[in-house]
């Protein structure tokens, strides 16, 4: 049983990055900083990112659950979100987005994303109404930080203001930024949790299996414990270089990370804060190799 705690989805890309537009192209191409950029795999022809297409992703490489974020560099997300919940409510937990500035809602909605690290108001305290309101309403908190240390003393202070409030940090902390331990002190915090989305675009430049980003993993561990770390592919960015069952495939074949806490690591640890239910096992389907 695996369940992604790190992933996107998107009808069409609407965002901005450093106030330039992100424009969807064809064939998995986006205009990005000024660029061209393989934002998604080719066969993404139309520039969408469905639900349907990932669902098919997650049967194939046998992924039961996922949690879909978002990320302000694809546009709020939240209508279409709602809708594939609507067709996936099983399979599906999902994040609204919170911008600065601008409305936001937690209806429907299983927890709010908040890229930190994007706010022009970088000190977390200037936005302890949007914590306090998930926390209210039952929700959780998805947080991707500024490189290494900078938000973590404002985030420390909004954790003990509301100790019980889940919250996630994601990007694995920025592993390979200077100060990323500080990111996954957090943890210490009994309802903060790590997830591993993006770790295979941080360690790209070493490519598939990752044996620094294992090293990193059995690090963050011996600072949070494996009962604190969850598996995030960041998909389908991080699938222009690798397949979705790479994305986890590194792990499960690590003889680094025992097999009990591979099981956390990949889906007890992720069920348990999401409160997803109980799933039917997917079938193995043969493929063709």
């Amino acid at each position: 049983m695996i369940i992604d705690a790190h992933l996107h989805l998107w009808k069409k890309q609407n965002g901005k990055v450093n106030n330039m537009p992100v424009i969807s192209l064809e064939n998995g191409k986006s205009e990005f900083l000024g660029e061209i950029r393989q934002m998604m795999p080719p066969y993404m022809l139309d520039g969408s990112n469905t639900a349907e297409m990932l669902i098919s992703n997650m049967d194939y490489a046998r992924v039961n659950g996922a949690v879909v974020t978002q990320e302000e560099m694809d546009g709020n997300q939240d209508s279409y979100l709602l809708q594939a919940k609507a067709k996936y409510p099983e399979r599906l937990k999902i994040c609204s987005l919170y911008e600065e500035g601008k409305p936001y809602t937690l209806d429907g909605f299983d927890g709010i994303k908040i890229c930190a690290g994007r706010l022009p108001t970088q000190d977390l305290t200037k936005h302890i109404k949007v914590f306090k309101d998930a926390f209210e309403k039952g929700k959780f908190v998805s947080l991707d930080l500024a490189d290494g240390d900078l938000q973590t003393a404002s985030l420390r202070e909004v954790i003990e203001e509301l100790p019980e409030l889940k919250m996630t940090i994601g990007h694995f902390g920025m592993v390979t930024t200077k100060g990323w331990h500080e990111q996954i002190k957090l943890a210490q915090n009994k309802n903060v949790f790590i997830e591993s989305g993006g770790i295979t675009w941080l360690f790209n430049y070493e490519f598939y299996p990752y044996p620094s980003a294992v090293k990193a993993i059995n690090e963050a561990a011996e600072i949070c414990g494996f009962d604190k770390l969850m598996f995030g592919s960041d998909y389908p960015r991080t699938m222009v270089e690798i397949t979705y069952k790479m994305s986890f495939d590194f792990i499960m074949k690590s003889k680094e990370i025992s097999d009990s806490d591979k099981e956390k690591f990949l889906f007890e640890n992720a069920k348990e804060f999401y409160g997803f239910k109980d799933f039917k096992e997917l079938p193995l389907i043969k493929h063709m190799l």
